[in-house]
């Protein structure tokens, strides 16, 4: 692979969102290239570039010349002992054990990978490893443990015996500690991978595994290396990012001779021992997002390195010394606090990349003019009010960021970055896009969002390569007839203009995908749109489009279509016929009812109706089974009094708004809806929940803010799953509003269970006052008022039992017969209110002053 294709693979890692994160290290393969590569894995923000993903049109291929060159590093770094497919550090072979299987198990049935040349040597291990777990391959002399996501809680001790291991993955698992008994365990090992775990510490007998090659420790609790580690001869790869590692070792790292690579970032470094030059094969170096407030000096003399990344310090000037990096390829100082770049970094002429983003430069020295082999120069987020015309001396630069800067002008000679692809200028003060511009032939995404550009010159049709365009909120008037000649455009976005009228010319770019024309002066759906037969993705809201033309069928790969805060007065028929169509949004227009028709989308997830006009919910939408997330709050528009109880037919329903409106109760079937996820029922009338929305066992996010609830069900707390919750400005009693403003579902549960046992003591209290206390007469009267049923119907022998008893047992029967329909505070008062109808005032007052008591007792 040449350099220059090296590079279009490294721009394209930044634009495609598919590429492996740069906070998880992968373990590469053996070769030198990917040596050289290693640090592209680290890339300090995933998402430089607000970009679509660039087409294939960025990936290359290899010439035979670099493949003569990597197979010699090859040998130097003998990494070659292992198969493509077992190398990379810490590639993995696939595993077909759940993770739910127990630790025991787990540690007696390893995922065990054998390869051998000698059948020997694998009879040897398989005496040990069961049968039905052992490879049938045995080409190599490979022998890899797998033991990644067991749910292992300590290091399995019975591995240690096995004198093969030479690769062991115990990834993802809860380990804390782990011990190397002698020196003869694990004898062979070379790759130690215990990311992701709960360690705390690495032993001393880590000396003891001399044939180590990689180890890796990320992602655990390490607050120190220990000094042991020096002995590791052999190791070429240490990564002990993601820990709390607040000193490096200052002494025996000479012995780490063969150290290339050493990955620290994300840990609490505040400075470099002077001895790291000792390490004078080290090629990459992460120090990413640690606390170091200078450059140490000491990095300045590592002869081999290739990659710094110093991302995320304290960093506010550059040492002279930097010159002496002459083999440095790759440097990233994004999110530092540099105000200036020492002029010495220019001298660094085999600088390929440099990431500069997020510091406070307010200038870039003419002398960038010696950077002849940078491709990929990062500046965003800086105080820079222009750039030096020697960029252009930079030849082979791909991609050039300048986002969040001062610019009012790009420089005139810019047209001499032939290999340029990447140009970004979003928001800054742009007033003219610079001619040289439209002479950069191998351009595929030209950002300008966000500055005072009036128009885009016709010439732009030249960039024939131009895949995105982003034009948003400038002062464009006109659409840019010259986009529509790109035939590999498939991302445009003007939204924020003043354009009015969308050219014939559109009809031509078939091979759009997105198209963003939010908040211009639109003033109809333009028929030559529904020309653009493969548009996935149309976002035509905050205009003023009243009506969609009939050829909208066309439209048969439109999946997104926005019409927000549009002159909608009626729902236009015609988005019916889009049968692929999945997301739409019609929020803030002036709809009032939905044509039945609608059913006619049967691909359907998401709908906003926000802030329209109905009379009433639009029942025509309980028949989209397919309807996943249904928007129908109206904080601006009419309010609904009412849901009906169709809305239970929607199956697939995950995501309901009904706030803002003036909603008196939810349906009953409410619990039907056994998907849903997430209920805004926030500022309506409601006064109660129904039995049934007990059934919403996935119920994650709960808003009833503003409502008239004056109690919550006591089996609440079976909702699981529910993890947001607002019950604020409501007129709570049981539980107390304070109980509710932590918005913590278990102590509101805790609170209404005990409510519940303290209801039921004081129920039983006054059942006792009213049977001890009511007279013959005064009961045979209360029985008719409450339906009682008498106990002594049922008992022959009715004068051998008291009155008091047979009243008692007659109120609980009433309770056991009623517990379903009505709580133990509802039967209370249906009580009081029989014994004043039959004038029982004296057991009344009895009934008060418990109640009195009760309530002077803090709960």
């Amino acid at each position: 692979m040449s350099e220059e294709e090296d590079t279009s693979a490294e721009v394209e890692d930044i634009f495609n969102p598919s590429r492996q994160s740069a906070e998880q290290p992968q373990f590469i393969n053996k070769t030198s290239d990917e040596l050289n590569e290693a640090s592209y894995y680290w890339k300090p923000f995933n998402q430089i570039y607000e970009t679509y993903p660039i087409e294939n049109t960025l990936q290359s291929g290899s010439s035979s010349e670099s493949k003569t060159n990597r197979n010699e590093e090859q040998k130097k770094l003998e990494f070659s002992q292992t198969r493509t497919s077992d190398a990379g550090l810490l590639s993995k072979p696939a595993t077909s054990q759940s993770s739910s299987q127990p630790v025991t198990e787990t540690i007696s049935d390893y995922q065990v990978f054998v390869h051998f040349q000698s059948r020997e040597k694998a009879e040897k291990i398989s005496s040990q490893v069961p049968e039905e777990n052992q490879s049938s391959d045995l080409k190599s002399d490979d022998f890899t443990l797998n033991l990644e996501a067991k749910g292992l809680q300590e290091f399995p001790k019975n591995i240690l015996k096995i004198k093969y291991v030479k690769y062991l993955y115990l990834d993802k698992n809860q380990i804390k500690t782990f011990q190397v008994a002698g020196s003869g365990d694990m004898l062979g090992l070379e790759i130690l991978s215990m990311q992701e775990n709960a360690l705390s510490s690495l032993p001393p007998e880590i000396q003891l595994l001399y044939n180590l090659r990689i180890l890796n420790v990320s992602h655990n609790q390490i607050s120190q290396i220990p000094k042991e580690i020096s002995q590791l001869g052999n190791l070429r790869q240490l990564l002990l990012n993601n820990n709390y590692i607040d000193n490096f070792p200052s002494s025996g790292l000479e012995n780490l001779k063969n150290l290339e690579i050493l990955n620290l970032g994300k840990n609490k470094l505040r400075h470099i021992p002077d001895t790291l030059p000792s390490l004078q094969n080290m090629r990459v170096l992460n120090l990413e997002y640690n606390k170091l407030t200078i450059f140490p000096k000491a990095l300045c003399f590592l002869p081999k390195l290739i990659s710094l990344n110093l991302t995320g310090n304290l960093i506010g000037s550059l040492p002279k010394e930097i010159r002496e990096l002459k083999n440095l390829e790759k440097l990233l100082l994004a999110h530092n606090k540099l105000t200036f770049l020492a002029v010495e970094i220019f001298q660094l002429r085999k600088i390929k990349e440099l990431q500069l983003a997020d510091n406070k430069l307010e200038d870039i020295s003419h002398k960038i003019e010696n950077f002849r082999e940078l491709r990929i120069l990062v500046l965003d987020n800086n105080l820079l009010k222009n750039m030096p015309e020697k960029i252009s001396c930079c030849v082979l630069l791909e991609c050039l960021s300048l986002n969040d800067n001062q610019l009012t002008e790009l420089p005139k000679n810019i047209h001499k970055l032939k290999y340029l692809k990447i140009l970004h200028v979003n928001r800054n003060n742009i007033v003219k896009i610079t001619e040289g511009i439209f002479h950069l032939n191998n351009l595929h995404s030209l950002e300008f969002s966000r500055n005072i550009i009036t128009h885009v010159p016709i010439e732009v049709k030249n960039c024939k390569k131009i895949t995105k365009v982003e034009l948003s909120y400038n002062k464009i008037t006109y659409f840019p007839a010259g986009l529509c000649a790109l035939e590999l455009l498939y991302y445009l976005s003007c939204n924020g203009n003043s354009i009015s009228e969308i050219p014939m010319d559109i009809s031509f770019s078939k091979q759009l995908r997105h198209l963003e024309f939010n908040e211009n002066k639109l003033l109809t759906f333009s028929e030559y749109l529904c020309s653009l037969i493969n548009l996935n993705y149309l976002d035509l809201g905050k205009n003023q489009i009243g009506k969609i033309p009939s050829s909208i069928s066309n439209m048969v790969s439109l999946h997104i279509l926005i019409l927000c805060s549009n002159t909608f007065e009626t729902f236009p028929r015609e988005l019916c016929t889009l049968k692929n169509l999945e997301v739409l949004d019609l929020s803030e227009n002036h709809l009032q009812t939905i044509p039945s028709e609608i059913c006619n989308l049967k691909r359907i997830q998401k709908l906003n109706f926000s802030s329209n006009q109905f009379v009433y919910f639009p029942i025509e939408l309980c028949q989209l089974q397919s309807l996943e997330e249904l928007n129908i709050g109206q904080i601006n528009g009419k309010k609904l009094t009412r849901l009906p109880d169709e809305l239970s037919n929607i199956t697939q329903l995950k995501k309901l708004d009904i706030s803002n409106n003036a909603i008196r109760e939810i349906p009953k079937s409410i619990g039907e809806l056994r998907s849903l996820v997430t209920l805004y029922a926030n500022n309506n009338q409601i006064s109660s929940l129904p039995p049934s929305f007990l059934s919403l066992k996935d119920l994650k996010q709960l808003n009833m803010k503003g409502n008239n609830l004056t109690d919550l069900p006591s089996a609440i707390c079976s909702l699981l799953s529910l993890e947001e919750i607002n019950f604020d400005d409501n007129p709570l009693m049981r539980p107390p509003m304070e109980i509710c403003k932590g918005k913590q579902l278990h102590t509101i549960a805790s609170y209404l269970q005990r409510a519940d046992e303290r209801d039921e003591k004081i129920l039983e209290k006054t059942f006792k006052i009213v049977a001890n206390n009511i007279t013959e007469t005064s009961f045979e009267f209360l029985c008719q008022k409450l339906n009682l049923v008498k106990s002594e119907n049922n008992i022959p022998t009715k004068s051998f039992i008291p009155l008091n008893e047979r009243a008692y047992q007659a109120f609980v029967k009433w309770k056991t017969e009623n517990n379903l329909s009505l709580t133990t505070a509802a039967l209370r008062d249906q009580l009081v209110r029989g014994l004043n109808m039959i004038g029982a005032y004296d057991i009344m007052d009895k009934i008060t002053a418990l109640n009195l008591f009760t309530c002077a007792i803090k709960f």
